[in-house]
């Protein structure tokens, strides 16, 4: 708990949350997106920001491009769009762990895209 209150008052992530579909077959075909457990907030906590850039003063925002399958777990990811090799990897793994609702369609349970937007800033 100590580790997370220092690591809150060192750094401020925000997480916009936007989740954005951008393909199921075709974007309109989902009735529903995939969403993590638990909202942004589980993947706030999986974020750590890496110490190498947080020294150097590093900030940015970081766009995984995530595939949920059906039963909501994260079966591969790629960067949309990302500069920060440090950055880029923190927020891969963040979205890695997470677990996520699956998408639907027609209400069947569907493999999805998405992508999940990270800011890293610091205080």
């Amino acid at each position: 708990m100590k580790s997370l209150k220092s690591f809150f008052s060192l750094l401020l992530v925000i997480i916009f949350f936007s989740i954005n579909l951008i393909t199921a077959q075709e974007k309109d075909e989902l009735g529903k997106i995939p969403m993590p457990v638990g909202g942004m907030e589980t993947i706030m906590r999986n974020v750590v920001y890496p110490e190498l850039a947080r020294k150097a003063g590093i900030e940015g925002k970081i766009f995984v491009k995530a595939v949920i399958n059906e039963k909501g777990d994260v079966v591969e990811t790629s960067i949309f769009k990302g500069e920060n090799e440090m950055l880029i990897k923190a927020a891969i793994d963040a979205v890695k762990i997470s677990k996520f609702s699956a998408g639907e369609k027609d209400g069947k349970k569907v493999k999805a895209e998405i992508v999940v937007p990270i800011v890293f800033k610091l205080k």
